[in-house]
């Protein structure tokens, strides 16, 4: 049986007419739009999602703190899965809600991630936040090992299931952005127990060369979603003020039914659980669930 993730939710904000600014990216929603984030997970349920992500990526507390909201992290975490359970509800749907715990000082960049003692207590508080609303945790865009292990020690402390999300290098085979292998990545993880190790927010070719790897794992869940960037530069910052940094380029090859192309590369190499990250939308989903079919 294979379990369909949903898609990205900025662009579909953006489409929509939000404002998705630099420091909080698409958590800006929860405050200016709070309706938009539920029909964007409508439209993934609606589209054949088995679980939905909340809208938790973009609220951290120093980025929060960007926009003179820091005082505001609670209710944003609490209002992120209650958004998240609403869609649900008005679905009627048995659409699984998964929290996500984002990297704490940057995302695609290994050599800001923090020291474990300083990560496991900020994401004890988010983790803490979000654990009502949610029936699985995915520790998401993790580019070390360290973040990894921090973000999946944490959640797994809640007595939810934990999926670990790790985003792989450009150019790298099987390589977190690190330069860590996903091979050692399994390793340090299984003693964790988490029921899937998947691979997200990177090109998805790079996610097609680590299948393998992550099928090969023993766990009961590994697969991926891909972002549709063209790269990530190595020192690149969402609010940074360098040539490079901002926002990223996005490819235009990878159309909702060339992107079900690459699902179907890796389910064809033992992944059971697909989705869609960062500029996908519900068109991605949908074409995902069409080829899903074909293999449930």
């Amino acid at each position: 049986m294979i379990t369909i993730l949903d898609a990205g939710m900025g662009k579909t904000l953006a489409m929509r007419g939000v404002e998705i600014p630099p420091t909080i990216w698409s958590a800006n929603a929860l405050r200016v739009a709070p309706e938009a984030v539920v029909a964007v997970h409508r439209e993934n349920i609606d589209a054949g999602a088995n679980i939905i992500t909340t809208n938790s990526y973009g609220i951290i507390r120093s980025d929060l703190a960007k926009e003179n909201i820091e005082d505001q992290f609670a209710a944003l975490n609490e209002l992120a899965g209650e958004l998240a359970q609403q869609a649900v509800i008005e679905s009627a749907s048995d659409t699984q809600i998964a929290g996500s715990l984002p990297p704490l000082n940057g995302s695609y960049r290994p050599d800001r991630v923090l020291r474990r003692e300083v990560l496991e207590p900020k994401y004890q508080e988010q983790a803490k936040l979000l654990a009502p609303y949610v029936d699985l945790f995915i520790c998401e865009t993790m580019s070390t090992i360290t973040e990894a292990v921090a973000a999946a020690t944490v959640a797994a402390e809640t007595g939810k299931p934990v999926l670990v999300a790790l985003t792989l290098h450009d150019e790298a085979i099987a390589c977190l952005r690190s330069g860590e292998t996903v091979e050692d990545a399994l390793d340090k993880l299984a003693p964790l127990e988490p029921i899937g190790v998947v691979a997200n927010c990177c090109l998805p070719e790079r996610i097609s060369d680590a299948m393998p790897l992550l099928a090969a794992s023993g766990l009961q869940y590994c697969g991926g979603y891909a972002n549709a960037f063209t790269r990530v530069p190595k020192d690149w910052l969402l609010d940074g003020e360098k040539e490079n940094d901002g926002s990223l380029q996005m490819r235009d090859d990878l159309a909702p039914p060339v992107y079900s192309y690459f699902v179907s590369a890796w389910i064809e190499r033992g992944a059971n659980v697909v989705g869609g990250c960062c500029g996908t939308t519900a068109a991605h989903t949908e074409a995902i669930s069409e080829l899903v079919k074909t293999y449930n």
